[in-house]
């Protein structure tokens, strides 16, 4: 490798808005999140579809599949 022109790889911390710290490698000494893995609502169990007028129910009726 060149010398000079590859960016510094070192210890990296990231701060999540939840008060979540995950420390990694980067080339970015500190980097701050919105959401991580322990407060998104898709990894904590929250996730809930919203049902506006029945559109979710019409979708799987119009895409169910045959059983024959």
């Amino acid at each position: 490798m060149k010398p000079g022109t590859h960016p510094r790889y070192e210890a990296a911390r990231i701060h999540c808005s939840c008060g979540n710290e995950i420390e990694t490698r980067s080339t970015k000494q500190m980097m701050r999140l919105d959401v991580c893995n322990m407060c998104h609502p898709f990894f904590t169990g929250e996730h809930r579809i919203v049902d506006t007028a029945g559109r979710v129910e019409r979708f799987n009726r119009r895409y169910q599949r045959q059983t024959s």
